[in-house]
């Protein structure tokens, strides 16, 4: 496997500048929120840019919506672009129907499919932040045929369950007890986040890392080195995994979790117009 395990992110930056010149931090026309209806399923709110192919589709993470930075930068590129994008939020989440504590790992990745089956046109740029990443790929491996490449950005994959089985036996032995953990974080006021057993055991049935993974299309993933959620290695691992000759991983030496910062969407943006010219040269 051909693996491109660290690029100088200062030249990066510098490549293809004139390109990354209209980006900015907001969009300035947002798309309309839609809303999907489902049988016996929550509506799904998502935003829809209509454009060539490949088109982008945007996962956000654990707790996420579609109108974080990213999501908006990724808009506002691919419609400079000409080219299709699709944001939405997943059930329970943002502004689709549903409590987020009656969802799961399953329902999400359930979420993802339905948008990549009936919501858009083809193959599609998959990018996926910290647990969208982890989306991404469960996405890729039952729809390879929908997907053109993936860019993984904090990529969380398997990362409840990995916490989990780390906690001293008898913190966990309690938590199993209680029927809840509260997961820590930095991300809301709390300072956690409530997650079920049956959470955590549903989502041990979505672990990836644990054998290889047959992808077969261009991965790109980007990880922060600082970032103190989700450790870089664990990028390294899905790169080591993936079944695809055609993966980089892209480590920023100041890089934190959500990589929200100007030049983390830079990097982001110029690594998906890179897969675009690919795309559309081997297209």
């Amino acid at each position: 496997m051909a693996l491109s395990v660290l690029r100088n992110c200062s030249e990066v930056l510098k490549t293809n500048v004139r390109k990354l010149q209209h980006l900015s931090t907001g969009v300035r026309h947002k798309t309309t929120i839609q809303y999907a209806t489902r049988p016996d399923l929550p509506k799904l709110a998502y935003r829809k840019l209509k454009g060539k192919s490949p088109g982008v589709v945007f996962l956000p993470g654990f707790a996420s919506v579609m109108s974080g930075q990213k999501a908006e930068a990724l808009e506002e590129f691919c419609k400079s672009l000409g080219h299709s994008y699709l944001r939405f939020d997943y059930s329970g989440c943002g502004s689709s129907e549903g409590e987020m504590g009656n969802y799961n790992i399953g329902a999400w990745k359930r979420d993802v499919l339905y948008v990549l089956d009936e919501l858009v046109e083809g193959p599609q740029i998959l990018v996926g932040s910290s647990m969208g990443g982890w989306l991404m790929l469960l996405a890729a491996l039952a729809r390879p045929e929908k997907t053109a490449a993936l860019v993984g950005i904090s990529t969380a994959a398997d990362h409840f369950v990995t916490a989990f089985n780390s906690l001293p036996t008898q913190t966990k032995k309690e938590i199993e007890e209680q029927g809840f953990w509260k997961f820590p974080t930095k991300h809301n006021e709390e300072g956690f986040y409530t997650l079920s057993m049956d959470f955590l055991k549903e989502a041990e049935s979505h672990c990836i890392l644990q054998s290889p993974i047959p992808v077969s299309c261009p991965v790109r993933l980007i990880h922060g080195l600082k970032d103190t959620d989700v450790p870089w290695h664990v990028s390294m691992q899905v790169a080591e995994r993936v079944l695809s000759n055609d993966v980089d991983v892209i480590l920023r030496k100041h890089g934190q979790h959500r990589m929200s910062e100007k030049d983390d969407i830079k990097l982001m943006v110029y690594t998906i117009d890179d897969l675009v010219d690919k795309l559309t040269t081997l297209g």
